[in-house]
């Protein structure tokens, strides 16, 4: 049986189907660790790549429109934004929508 809410990510395993809330999506491939040196180079315009991190987690939001060539208002990518995000519109909620790729190395 497939669920058809959209907010769900279908992972295919093997033939076992897993039905993943996105905010543990991304729990599911976190072996991987970058340090704020690699996290920099994804910046947007180092690499095509547009990562920032959030309390300790690395995510992708090169597919946002609101990340265009790694700026968001006065924010820039490729750098942890745990501390600025007390100054943002909006929650920490809205990492919710982009897919984890790492953890950040201390």
């Amino acid at each position: 049986m497939f669920l058809s809410d959209p907010t769900l990510k279908n992972i295919d395993c093997e033939g076992l189907l897993l039905i993943v809330e996105p905010f543990f999506y991304g729990r599911l491939f976190m072996d991987k660790e970058y340090t704020k040196q690699q996290l920099a180079l994804r910046n947007g315009e180092d690499r095509e790549e547009i990562w920032c991190a959030f309390k300790g987690l690395i995510y992708d939001v090169s597919k946002s429109r609101l990340w265009r060539n790694g700026k968001h208002y006065e924010h820039w990518a490729g750098q942890d934004l745990t501390d600025e995000l007390a100054g943002a519109p909006h929650t920490e909620h809205v990492f919710e929508k982009f897919d984890v790729v790492g953890k950040l190395k201390n």
